[in-house]
């Protein structure tokens, strides 16, 4: 029983090689602070956002890519490896995706989460690496490729050649953040009061970061700021453009920083084929377009962007003789 797991700030994706995405479910616990206990983990934690009453409290164990909750984190793994596994005593090998700039501490408390979890054995892969591994990128040539993998609270940029990252940048600039300032930018334009779930709908339905218009629109429904009551407005891709311009700008600018960092040769493989985008935040409207036009550079989005890390974590079973860098194997502590 091989599992690999891409633990997202946002989302928790679980797959296996030869079965494919098994499990996608958001990285949300919800805690009874009366009971201390977890009364839902995933989807139905997701489901409660802005809707507890005040001794339950909605956690996210993951924080910029890595765990800022280590109790909560070690519940919500076990939860989805035994959605997974159901009751087969197995105890699996697991393969967990980690930013490319990961502390040590970090680390550790990514392992102990899966070893608790059930884990016989703990793999470590760099997120590029299972990036591109997921989709299906031939990484073990002595030839450049960059990915830029977007993701609910970090963007990972790298270049990887023979089976190693050779540059590598993060940015904590992310899907959360876009959410994050769309909710902001209606609060202080149209002093309207809306919640984080309405925020990330209107970042899926609006987004156009190339060529913002005023004639697409959405109606959206909140709270007035002024006299408290329920209000529906509403809003335009250029709304939602001037409330995350600042953000793809610090992506473009993280992407222009690993070029520099870049040798030569590894830029011109890079300009032949051009930049691939993956992750959740790769499906930003128009985002491929807006990259491609500032970097000069093709680029395009991954097929199913969206679970290419986790696509890519299960495959690399196949391939512990050649991950060397990126893939690291961590023995079960006693």
């Amino acid at each position: 029983m091989d599992i690999g797991i891409d633990l997202g700030t946002a989302n928790m994706v679980v797959s296996m090689n030869n079965a494919g995405i098994i499990l996608s479910e958001p990285s949300v616990v919800a805690y009874h602070r009366y009971k201390k206990e977890v009364v839902a983990v995933g989807t139905e934690a997701y489901n409660m956002i802005g809707r507890t009453p005040d001794y339950i409290t909605i956690v996210r164990p993951l924080a910029n890519g890595v765990i800022s909750d280590d109790s909560m984190a070690e519940v919500m793994i076990k939860a989805f490896i035994l959605k997974v596994l159901g009751n087969q005593p197995v105890r699996p090998r697991i393969a967990l995706c980690i930013p490319s700039f990961i502390t040590d501490i970090e680390s550790r408390a990514v392992i102990e989460a899966a070893v608790s979890a059930g884990a016989r054995k703990v793999y470590l892969i760099q997120e590029p690496i299972a990036a591109l591994l997921g989709a299906d990128v031939d990484i073990s040539r002595p030839k450049g490729n960059i990915v830029v993998d977007i993701g609910g609270g970090t963007t990972d940029i790298a270049v990887v050649s023979l089976n190693g990252v050779v540059v590598s940048h993060s940015v904590t600039t992310a899907g959360n953040k876009f959410d994050q300032s769309i909710l902001k930018y209606i609060s202080n334009r149209y002093k309207m009061l809306i919640g984080e779930r309405t925020a990330e709908n209107i970042k899926k339905q609006l987004t156009n970061v190339y060529n913002p218009g005023v004639n697409k629109k959405l109606k959206i429904g909140g709270k007035n700021l002024f006299t408290g009551m329920p209000q529906s407005m509403e809003i335009s891709e250029l709304d939602v453009h001037l409330a995350i311009e600042e953000h793809v700008s610090e992506i473009t600018e993280a992407i222009r920083y690993v070029f520099e960092q870049t040798p030569p040769e590894l830029i011109r493989d890079i300009y032949e084929d051009g930049i691939i985008l993956t992750g959740g935040g790769a499906l930003t409207g128009k985002l491929d377009m807006l990259i491609g036009a500032q970097t000069g550079l093709k680029c395009r989005i991954a097929k199913d962007a969206e679970f290419c890390v986790a696509r890519g974590t299960a495959m690399v079973y196949d391939r512990m003789d050649t991950l060397l860098d990126g893939f690291e194997h961590i023995s079960v502590y006693k």
